[in-house]
């Protein structure tokens, strides 16, 4: 749709020095793109003229008249396109918004909308009251930079362009006023902000404790999980041909196989960090000896003894997406269905995703054993995990029965599950004096993993308690960091530092 206008005023303001103008040197024809009409697209004809401006001083002799509300100088796009368009690009990023545009009737590329986004400008800097921090990965795994958000207007101020505790120092000093700073449990940022704002309180973020403890209780739960199996093993079993006994020995072993890889295959890999390290070789030159990613090496080269690693390393603490339908594929083999193509055809279903691949190698052992094995596992480790770390009442009624049984049959997992329950009760009702109590009452337990969480808490005391006791979290820092986890994706790597600040 074609819009034919003219401008009717009878002068126009010059843009160097203000003065009106009368005397008219030319006219042509700007050609404007305007928003949708109905699903069409708009482009507007207006017929506008050029002035000489008289004033002796201003050093523009010619000018062309603004409609206002309508042009702006060197623009091909009506004032409202361009607001329109900023903010989808604002809110979109480039490619999502482009697409957008175009199927509400405007032809724009996704470095168009870049260009949009940076022709902003940038947020007036103000004093910042409370600071929230937290890292960003530029490239996961090798750079990255650190986000600064204002918690009060929950905008972010700025970026840094590493994630060093000098840096966070010097920002803050060059910036005074900061009264609490929300982080994470990073040392580097503790670091910091008592570098470069001793007076700021420090607040732990809620979130991150509660993930920080998640970590712990998997490795706990790893650690006692043999404990589980082998009351499955001294359980007395129910009579049964001397066939079907030899079938569940033959699946126990194929069920213990990869476990013991992975054991022989961390074992033998902290053996070779440490006694490269004992040569007093670096991290990076480890990496380079072994071909193995820098923070494997750094993980094997912390751990004080090959159990902490093993505690990560076992085969129950990874669920299988099989998981849901091996009852039923177990009673389908027994009953006499035995193709593979049959059975991932009824899994699928029911819900399942997986491959066919893993459907046929899950079932290969069965065949070999004649039948499927009718012994159950105790719940995996991510499965008890899950149990601990989640409300009683959002259970339902078969999970609140097997966490019971899990803890009657292990006391350590009793005494976690306790723990938890507490930690998780002074965390949401930010009850940070009971902190003390708690830390006392994981001393006193046989609970390694938990003493070394417990031990984390009093290295960052101030700021944990603080964490459990103030109304203030990091929820905006980490809603800004999904933000640019998205802006990276559309931009495809074009997206530079500048547009993290713009909201």
């Amino acid at each position: 749709m074609r819009i034919r206008a003219r401008a009717n005023a009878d002068g126009a303001g010059c843009p160097a020095c203000g003065s009106v103008s009368t005397r008219v040197h030319s006219r042509y024809e700007r050609q404007l793109a305007d928003t949708a009409l109905g699903g069409r697209r708009v482009e507007i004809r207006l017929r506008v003229r050029r002035f000489f401006c008289d004033q002796g001083e201003c050093p523009t002799r010619r000018f062309a008249e603004q409609v206002p509300e309508l042009t702006a100088r060197y623009s091909r796009r009506s004032l409202l396109l361009a607001q329109a368009l900023e903010a989808l690009g604002l809110a979109l990023a480039g490619r999502a918004a482009a697409r957008l545009a175009h199927r509400l009737g405007v032809l724009v590329s996704r470095s168009t909308m870049l260009r949009l986004i940076r022709r902003l400008p940038e947020p007036q800097p103000s004093t910042v009251r409370i600071l929230g921090v937290d890292d960003f990965a530029l490239r996961r795994g090798h750079v990255y930079g650190t986000i600064l958000i204002d918690m009060d207007t929950h905008r972010p101020v700025d970026v840094l362009p590493d994630r060093e505790a000098a840096t966070l120092a010097d920002w803050l000093r060059a910036h005074p006023g900061v009264e609490v700073v929300c982080r994470d449990r990073a040392g580097a940022y503790a670091d910091g902000v008592r570098t470069g704002a001793p007076d700021a309180i420090q607040v732990a973020d809620r979130f991150h404790l509660w993930h920080n403890l998640a970590e712990h209780v998997e490795k706990t739960v790893a650690r006692h999980h043999g404990c589980l199996k082998e009351q499955e093993e001294n359980t007395p079993p129910a009579p049964a041909p001397a066939a079907d006994l030899d079938q569940v020995a033959v699946q126990a072993t194929a069920d213990h196989a990869e476990q013991s890889r992975l054991v022989e295959r961390t074992r033998h890999r902290y053996e070779q960090v440490h006694a490269l390290r004992a040569e007093g070789k670096g991290i990076k030159t480890i990496v380079r000896e072994l071909g193995l990613a820098r923070e494997t090496v750094r993980r094997f080269a912390r751990a004080a003894s090959v159990e902490d690693l093993l505690t990560t390393a076992r085969v129950g603490s990874r669920p299988s997406i099989l998981d849901d339908y091996t009852e039923y594929l177990h009673q389908r083999w027994n009953a006499g269905c035995t193709s593979a193509i049959v059975l991932y055809a009824e899994i699928k279903a029911k819900g399942y995703r997986g491959s066919y691949g893993t459907l046929r190698n899950y079932l290969r052992p069965f065949r070999t054993l004649g039948a499927a094995p009718k012994a159950q596992a105790p719940p995996k480790v991510r499965q008890i995990t899950g149990w601990l770390l989640r409300h009683p009442d959002n259970l339902d009624a078969d999970d609140q029965i097997k966490i019971k049984d899990v803890r009657a049959r292990c006391p350590h997992l009793d005494a976690l599950a306790g723990h938890v329950t507490t930690f998780a009760e002074m965390l949401t009702g930010r009850h940070g004096e009971r902190l003390d109590a708690w830390i006392a009452a994981v001393e006193a337990d046989d609970l390694p993993d938990l003493h070394s969480f417990a031990t984390g808490l009093k290295r960052d005391y101030d700021a944990v308690r603080n964490g459990l006791t103030l109304p203030h979290s990091s929820g905006a820092v980490e809603g800004t960091v999904n933000k640019i986890k998205m802006l990276k994706r559309q931009m495809f790597g074009r997206a530079k530092l500048d547009l993290l600040l713009l909201d």
